[in-house]
């Protein structure tokens, strides 16, 4: 686990400062203290820093092939390096390390592009074949890994495993997307390819980038991998018994090679402990795991993590967290470099800072709820979906409008159609109601709080767009499969995999995803909804078939997440930086945010009117990263 940095002259022309290629590489120091290393040529300039995991003294980076026609910075693992060396040996092509690295490379002169094909891992590297004057960049095909890229006014690309790398430079375009905004404010993070600045790209998971020498602008991002959407036939239920235990068992044997000590993060959640039990059945001596609890009882999981600590007898290690710890709170922008809202971040950072003490690579259980739908928000969609398909849309927009309105008596209304979301919901298509559930300000609410000055630059965008887009592959699917998808190339990658990879990087931690492996995904999401769905049960398949190796209690009990009590930080200890902060004249001046609807959602808050705690933090992380970038104004 590394970062990754460079500079590629597409004239070939321009001379790379080698202090200022330094400086940008160690503003990510802490992804990789073990060691760091440059190459320089006419034209190009590749960093690294490195977090030894494999092959610790034997794979310094930049490397260069044994040929010396390719040199490669990686961040990541390749799970099936192994094999792979052995198939490139057969062809006729020389090793020099015990690493995963030097098979990026060989995979490279081989197959061209279609490398990536072969890599089972992890990863975000470029690659520059200096016979062909070509750099390759790619991307895993979840996202696990970032890679951030910007082409300056000078003609050089610059790349680094965040944005920070880029951000150093000091001819880096500062201008601020004005989609983003819109964007944040609806999911929370700014959804990839884009980034928070307007000439700052993420390259997408699944794609890589091909430029050649000599080009003037950069081509458009490749895709090479999708999660399978156009399947012919669902796995049956025997297939799923069959299958899914020993698929998940595999997917995590292969993340268990470490020449570094290894444990896992054991929330007390089904996705964790799945893969704890699995762990722990694939070697000898215990595991070490660890967990984080709050000091209120409302937050706090450590019980059930326990249970499961205790049914395979880890080294289990605890840490309680005060109710109190928002000491991170400026740290987060900075962390994240570009707004980021998701409050989980804070214990997701304690977690990680615990494990870093014991372990140098952890397992962690995030994409189960992506893939076997394990999300409560999915079940409604998908009640939602049945009474969609009973009206047509202009129907449902002429009533259920007006209805949402009414809103909250409904007390004569079904359950799940009493709330206001519901109502306006039953007006879209299915992709815009799924964008609405799950918006943090939703449409309505962004009207309110942007400035009319703001809404008109905007010229029309809406952030449903971005679910639009991804949402043309997936029409012929049902509803909550397309809501699976949707999160899979959204809230997945801008959300949770960007919290962990910041988090575990603070403490230069590898996370592995073991629930993420590509192969587990192709298999995993041919279950049908209505195995995934039963009962009224979330994720029902995965945690029928996780009966035999977990608790019932652990299994079967009410999902908590991992929340932290904002809304008590907000009235108390977090109230005076609240108005401060809200209402700072950069806030004001910015010209995104009309001040009275800022100063009314404070208000409404802290006198106890309504509950606006989600949106207030959502509104801090974005003043903190204003406050604390060059972020222009609109």
């Amino acid at each position: 686990m590394c970062g990754i940095s460079g500079f590629v002259s597409l004239s070939g022309q321009q001379n790379i400062d080698a202090d200022l290629m330094k400086a940008m590489n160690r503003a990510q120091s802490h992804r990789g203290p073990d060691a760091e290393g440059y190459y320089f040529d006419q034209g190009l300039a590749l960093g690294h820093r490195r977090l030894s995991i494999i092959d610790l003294e034997g794979s310094p980076q930049p490397m260069h092939s044994a040929d010396k026609r390719a040199c490669v910075v990686f961040n990541g693992e390749i799970y099936n390096f192994k094999e792979l060396r052995e198939e490139l040996k057969a062809k006729g092509y020389a090793f020099n390390t015990d690493g995963d690295t030097e098979t990026i490379l060989n995979a490279w002169l081989e197959w061209g592009e279609e490398c990536v094909h072969k890599l089972r891992g992890m990863f975000a590297f470029a690659l520059w074949d200096f016979e062909k004057s070509t750099l390759f960049i790619a991307r895993d095909r979840l996202g696990i890994k970032p890679f951030f890229y910007s082409l300056l006014k000078s003609g050089e690309l610059i790349f680094g495993s965040e944005l920070k790398v880029l951000t150093a430079h000091p001819e880096f375009d500062h201008e601020m997307r004005n989609t983003a905004v819109e964007d944040y404010f609806s999911f929370g993070y700014v959804p990839e390819p884009h980034t928070i600045y307007q000439n700052a790209y993420k390259l997408s998971p699944g794609h890589y980038l091909k430029i050649e020498r000599g080009m003037t602008s950069l081509p458009e991002p490749i895709e090479y991998w999708d999660v399978p959407v156009d399947f012919d036939q669902e796995l049956t239920e025997e297939e799923v018994r069959e299958g899914l235990i020993e698929r998940m068992k595999e997917a995590v044997d292969i993340r268990m090679v470490a020449d570094v000590p290894l444990g896992a993060f054991l929330s007390g959640g089904v996705d964790s402990s799945g893969v704890v039990a699995m762990m722990s059945q694939l070697q000898d001596e215990p595991v070490n795991t660890c967990a984080i609890g709050f000091d209120v009882e409302a937050f706090n999981e450590t019980a059930f993590a326990q249970q499961v600590a205790d049914r395979y007898n880890t080294n289990h290690r605890i840490e309680t967290v005060s109710q109190d710890d928002f000491d991170l709170v400026d740290q987060l922008a900075a962390l994240y470099d570009e707004p980021y809202a998701d409050s989980s971040a804070i214990p997701t950072y304690r977690v990680c800072q615990l494990a870093r003490k014991h372990v140098t690579v952890a397992l962690s259980g995030d994409g189960g709820d992506e893939l076997f739908a394990g999300y409560r928000r999915y079940k409604m969609h998908g009640h939602e979906e049945k009474v969609r398909n009973k009206l047509p849309l202009g129907l449902r927009k002429s009533v259920f409008g007006p209805m949402g309105a009414l809103y909250p008596k409904l007390d004569w209304a079904p359950k799940f159609l009493r709330a206001k979301t519901t109502f306006q919901s039953l007006g879209m298509d299915t992709v815009e109601a799924y964008c609405n559930s799950v918006s943090l300000f939703r449409q309505e609410e962004r009207k309110k709080l942007f400035s009319k000055t703001y809404q008109e630059s905007l010229a029309g965008y809406k952030a449903v767009e971005v679910f639009k887009r991804h949402g043309e592959k997936v029409k012929h699917l049902d509803a909550v499969k397309i809501a699976q998808y949707l999160d899979m190339k959204t809230y997945l990658v801008g959300d949770i995999l960007t919290k962990v990879d910041r988090a575990s990087m603070a403490h230069s931690l590898e996370v592995r995803v073991p629930l993420l492996d590509h192969k587990f995904i192709e298999w995993g999401f041919k279950v049908p909804t209505d195995m995934n769905i039963h009962g009224g049960e979330g994720k029902a398949s995965f945690k029928s078939m996780l009966e035999p190796h977990l608790p019932h209690d652990v299994l079967y009990r009410k999902k908590m997440g991992f929340s932290v009590p904002v809304s008590e930080w907000f009235k108390g200890p977090l109230k005076e930086r609240l108005y401060d902060g809200l209402l700072s004249k950069q806030m004001k001046e910015s010209g995104y945010f009309d001040a009275s609807s800022l100063k009314k959602l404070i208000d409404d808050h802290v006198s106890g009117v309504k509950d606006n705690g989600a949106y207030l933090w959502t509104l801090m992380m974005f003043e903190s990263f204003m406050r604390q970038s060059k972020g222009a104004s609109i």
